[in-house]
């Protein structure tokens, strides 16, 4: 049977999204780049606010600034555009596929219907499956979970944490060290591919790095792997709010996205790709929902995607996740390109421009996104973190970024503590500064200006861990912390 139902307000109200483009070529010059940074609460491009622009925060020092969010590589706020479609969502949310009522037959509408806008936003082919996962480490760890016996997979040890660790537990791991730069990185894929044991083989490539943020030869790397009768999956995580992609024309055979870095946190990713091995593995996750029927002697799973979707499906996040794709799809993505370049040149430039300030790239001279990774000389990356937030109202994040084995090859023996994903050792910590499209050009000064006057002169507080221990030890939730610090905590829920 086929249920006829009538567009909600959101959907409705993004469709015009589409038409509503902005149209500015990238900058030519110096003058052309300045005129296409945006000013404080000045949208990138229409329909793409992003909630919490203009949210003004405590400092330690005394009053109130707005917050320069330089943290969107972690995770990105709610667009507007998703944050009402959420809104609507809620006024009519119930339970999916097995329930009778209206709420439950509309919810499934738009729950199964949101695969498309993902599908089409990264250029996914007719016969993609489109599975919702948790994010990204979600979607890695289902597609080990549907690895082939005797699969041999091959990654950089550059990776996010999230593509460099699944196969572990399933498959044959051939991890290879960081590329000199591009031309290295395919070679190096090759000779593994061709060195590989018989039998399926799969090449794990990031789209941009989240560490340094150079953009990787994903379509070169594809044709290698093609050549040599592997498959490839895209780490498209920080890649995918940046730049536009296309799963078909890259030549890749899955691609992995989360919603928490595409402006729509509301728990929900996605692997779209290839269903053969989807569909030949058990349940990711066996429950309600990954069964078509359970007997006294036989349980027969259900088909692709749902297959893989046990339990009570997050019709918030996937809706969340559409509603992001299709705003983000529904733009001039060039316009944004040009904005970001501007905004990441004045950063990277600012910051080695510092005296004892070191820039990290792998490739120096490549393609990057909006992600900036540096030093202080003589300061630990914790403290000047604690003290971009305390003291200027700056959000950034420091560690190793759950990428461990490149933070060790791009700092050397610096360790100073903690690795970034709660493992103590001598991995070694940066901060990492990141643009998004919150981001303006006076919180890009803002932060160029505090860390001269760190670099130079060091935080003006003292900071130290809860129990009155100097910094760089740290307080319960892993950051140092001002001795001294009268800034209350706002009750934002009921329970504080």
């Amino acid at each position: 049977m086929t249920v006829a139902l009538h567009r909600p307000d959101w959907q409705i109200h993004l469709a015009g999204l589409a038409t509503d483009r902005t149209t500015l070529p990238p900058p030519a010059d110096a003058r052309s780049r300045a005129a296409a940074l945006p000013g404080p609460g000045r949208p990138h491009a229409p329909g793409l606010e992003v909630v919490g622009a203009a949210a003004r925060v405590p400092l330690a020092t005394g009053g109130h600034v707005e917050y320069a969010n330089l943290d969107h590589a972690a995770s990105a706020p709610a667009l507007r555009v998703v944050r009402d479609a959420v809104d609507t969502v809620l006024d009519r949310y119930a339970s999916v596929h097995r329930g009778a009522g209206w709420h439950s037959r509309l919810c499934t509408s738009l729950y199964e219907g949101a695969r498309e806008p993902v599908r089409r936003f990264v250029g996914g082919r007719p016969d993609d499956a489109v599975v919702f996962t948790r994010n990204t480490t979600d979607a890695f760890a289902l597609l080990a979970h549907c690895l082939p016996p005797r699969t041999t997979v091959v990654v950089f040890e550059t990776e996010h944490h999230a593509a460099l660790l699944p196969w572990e537990r399933t498959a044959t791991v051939v991890r290879l060290a960081a590329p000199a730069d591009a031309d290295d990185a395919v070679a190096a894929a090759e000779a593994a591919l061709r060195r590989r044991s018989p039998g399926p083989a799969l090449l794990v490539v990031t789209g941009a790095s989240n560490v340094t943020g150079e953009v990787w030869p994903v379509a070169r790397l594809a044709a290698v792997a093609r050549a040599r009768g592997a498959r490839v999956v895209l780490d498209a995580a920080q890649l995918a709010p940046h730049r536009s992609l296309s799963v078909a024309e890259l030549g890749v055979d899955y691609v992995a996205v989360s919603g928490h870095k595409l402006y729509a946190p509301y728990g929900a990713g996605a692997l779209v790709g290839r269903s053969d091995w989807l569909s030949a593995a058990p349940p990711y996750l066996l429950g309600g929902g990954a069964c078509a029927l359970v007997g006294d002697r036989e349980t027969r799973y259900a088909p692709v995607p749902a297959r893989h979707e046990g339990g009570t499906p997050n019709v918030v996040g996937a809706v969340a996740l559409a509603t992001a794709c299709h705003a983000l799809g529904g733009v001039d993505r060039s316009r944004l390109t040009a904005v970001e370049a501007a905004l990441t040149a004045r950063l990277a430039d600012g910051l080695a421009a510092v005296p004892g300030v070191t820039v990290h790239r792998l490739w120096p001279s490549a393609d990057a996104i909006g992600v900036v990774t540096f030093t202080v000389a003589g300061q630990p990356a914790a403290v000047v973190a604690a003290a971009l937030s305390a003291e200027h109202g700056i959000g950034v994040r420091d560690g190793a970024f759950c990428a461990h084995p490149l933070v060790r090859r791009l700092l050397g023996a610096a360790g100073d503590g903690d690795g970034g994903c709660g493992t103590p050792g001598d991995v070694g910590q940066a901060i990492r500064a990141s643009a998004g499209l919150g981001t303006s050009t006076e919180h890009v000064d803002r932060l160029l200006r505090a860390v001269r006057s760190i670099a130079a002169h060091g935080p003006r507080l003292a900071y130290v861990d809860v129990d009155g221990r100097p910094a760089p030890a740290v307080d319960v939730d892993g950051r140092p912390a001002p001795a001294v610090d009268g800034r209350p905590v706002p009750a934002l829920v009921p329970w504080l």
